[in-house]
């Protein structure tokens, strides 16, 4: 398939609603990495990420006809994916620590100027204390920080996911690196940060197709 890899998600939607219902496991691998992202960013263990991951991609199958193209796909499939983190929280009465102290006169993440965020998290020998430190923040700056470093959707996008303001996705974010530039400062370590290897992608996208097959 890889003659598809350079298509739109919007061109390869198109053909699966043709009836090429195979080329569904381009947009499962093409979008693994972001929802077991969203999945861990809301605390939620490996396993009970993947199962969350698996739920999503099949109500995003069947609703395939309701994506109309008027927003980004990555975005319309994550909102289906926090969607799904959000009703097993509330479910399960999960808990997540929130706090009220706002403040958007945050320093940068780190004290050296040269290391910006997007370097930081490309650093594989700081992935994994970002993944310990981010687990230890309230939600309401991780899911945040998540959305727009990890997963790179714009303030536009963020707040529309959240249902808040773009102001409140700057405030959050300046929070969150500070936060993080706290707890990162007290360890360091050499571990992917959120890493979904390749043998679960594999995994995710046999029992996806196999579901969907069965639809």
């Amino acid at each position: 398939m890889t003659p598809f890899e350079k298509f739109t998600e919007a061109e390869i939607i198109t053909r699966i609603l043709e009836g090429e219902k195979s080329l569904y496991e381009i947009i499962v691998r093409r979008f693994n990495p972001y929802l077991y992202k969203v999945g861990r960013s809301y605390n939620y263990n490996h396993e009970d990420t993947q199962d969350l991951m698996q739920d999503t991609f099949i109500d995003a199958y069947k609703s395939l006809l309701q994506f109309e193209g008027r927003s980004d796909f990555k975005t319309w499939i994550i909102r289906i994916m926090m969607n799904h983190c959000y009703r097993k929280r509330e479910k399960s009465s999960f808990k997540n620590e929130m706090t009220q102290d706002i403040n958007d006169n945050s320093k940068p993440m780190f004290s050296n100027s040269n290391n910006d965020t997007d370097k930081v998290i490309g650093n594989r020998e700081l992935r994994h204390v970002i993944e310990d430190s981010l687990s230890k923040i309230p939600f309401d700056y991780r899911i945040v920080f998540s959305l727009r470093q990890i997963n790179g959707l714009n303030v536009t996008e963020t707040a529309n996911l959240l249902s808040i303001s773009e102001a409140n996705v700057k405030v959050r974010l300046n929070r969150s690196k500070a936060m993080l530039r706290s707890e990162i400062e007290k360890i360091y370590s050499g571990r992917e940060l959120f890493e979904f290897n390749l043998i679960y992608c594999d995994a995710i996208v046999e029992n996806v197709m196999h579901k969907i097959n069965e639809l």
